[in-house]
């Protein structure tokens, strides 16, 4: 291959030519976005790792993967993490792009009492 005509995928995109994703890369990529959404949503809330694990049930390891991006939580988990992180989760799957936003509740359901700060987090 003659590497002075290679372009990487962002060159490509952004000269508007056609870029196939592999499923694995749309994949990580969703794993990615989610794992910066809960990044945000924590550390606006003010939460270690330690102790978003101890309010969801889970280990400080299990959410420092999910922050990275090495794993996708199932369906029961994200509830979890959504009550623990008080806000609602919305996911948002369009083709390789997704958004997950976790936005405060105000309904003081949630373990800081609806005492959250104004905000959201979301990743595409």
């Amino acid at each position: 291959m003659n590497h002075a005509r290679w372009k990487t995928r962002r060159t490509r995109r952004l000269l508007g030519e056609a870029v196939e994703e592999s499923s694995a890369y749309t994949e990580a990529g969703h794993a990615f976005a989610l794992g910066q959404a809960v990044y945000d949503r924590r550390t606006e809330l003010g939460f270690s790792q330690t102790e978003l694990a101890r309010r969801a049930g889970m280990t400080q390891p299990q959410i420092s993967t999910i922050e990275g991006g090495d794993s996708v939580p199932t369906l029961p988990l994200l509830t979890r993490l959504a009550k623990a992180l008080n806000a609602s989760l919305t996911v948002e799957l369009n083709g390789d792009e997704s958004a997950f936003v976790f936005a405060p509740r105000r309904d003081g359901d949630g373990p800081s009492g609806g005492n959250a700060p104004p905000g959201r987090s979301s990743a595409a």
